[in-house]
């Protein structure tokens, strides 16, 4: 296991985020690791012009987030893994550290499911939101798009692999941010596409609160990602708050001992970021790699 950790000078903001964990790059069937780089330097710095400016930590995450959904490399949004039946079921949420929270779960429609998430939020008095029309999108004045736009060819040629029994599907793509402002208020947001070849409907832990997503203020804020349903057997993301919360344990101390007990012992794999109340910040994976940036300032850490 891998694990990360930063403080930020005199408690500034601090931004992390992640765009899956598992395998190699090449196991994406993409063989250089510039673009992900780039990828995830522009998903930070869209989150970190926010924070630069006082932005809130709910703001910059989503901010980050729907520069991966756009970016076709990362398992969310356009370039989605895809269904059994060759289409993409996006899911999404967002956090506050006040406790608010909304998700979505098989988004057809929206082109950015995290901001589809952020409406379900803020617009209603949901916290989750099943298989949501394109009316439901269009009436907070989202974006939304043909159920096309978000197949590419890179992954209509992993589905194939995968259902041809050449590869197994991979479980672990999913990104996500996380962050605390200069008011100190922390935010979570992930977003994924799940597994290539899922069956049509299966809802991973990305949309599930204090599975792949859960804030605190003056706690932490964690985006997770890897075999979504370890994740949510294991309430991971909430398991870490409250050995915080509760029995006073550190930030990387906590993370270690959730994956520890619910993750490594029972096989399974993933990664997560993480932000403490007081900003500082952990990315922790105990997969083989896990693509992430974080920072405390314009020029993150860059892991690919």
């Amino acid at each position: 296991m891998e694990i990360f950790e930063a403080a930020p000078p005199g408690g500034g903001p601090s931004l992390a985020l992640h765009g899956g964990a598992g395998g190699r790059v090449a196991e994406l069937n993409l063989a250089a690791r510039a673009p992900y780089e780039r990828g995830l330097l522009a998903a930070y710095l869209a989150g970190w012009q926010v924070l630069a400016a006082g932005g809130h930590a709910l703001d910059a995450v989503c901010a980050s987030v729907e520069v991966l959904e756009d970016d076709p490399l990362f398992n969310a949004g356009r370039g989605a893994a895809l269904t059994a039946s060759g289409h993409a079921e996006l899911d999404a949420s967002v956090m506050t550290g006040s406790g608010l929270a909304g998700a979505v779960a098989a988004s057809k429609y929206a082109r950015n499911p995290v901001r589809l998430a952020r409406a379900v939020m803020e617009h209603t008095g949901h916290v989750l939101i099943v298989d949501p029309d394109a009316e439901f999108a269009e009436r907070w004045g989202l974006a939304v798009v043909e159920r096309g736009y978000f197949i590419t060819e890179a992954r209509q040629q992993q589905l194939d692999r995968v259902l041809e029994g050449r590869v197994v599907a991979a479980r672990h793509g999913t990104v996500g941010a996380v962050a605390r402002d200069a008011g100190g208020r922390v935010a979570a947001a992930t977003s994924t596409g799940g597994m290539t070849g899922q069956a049509d409907g299966r809802v991973g832990d990305s949309p599930i609160v204090g599975a792949g997503v859960y804030a605190r203020d003056n706690v932490v804020a964690i985006s997770c990602t890897g075999d979504g349903e370890a994740f949510m057997r294991g309430v991971v993301a909430y398991d870490v708050a409250a050995r915080i919360r509760y029995a006073g344990a550190g930030l990387a101390e906590a993370v270690g001992g959730t994956f520890e007990q619910e993750l490594s012992r029972r096989g399974s794999t993933g990664g997560l970021v993480a932000v403490g109340g007081d900003g500082r910040i952990v990315v922790a994976h105990n997969s083989p790699m896990m693509f992430s940036a974080r920072g405390t300032d314009p020029e993150p850490v860059l892991t690919t």
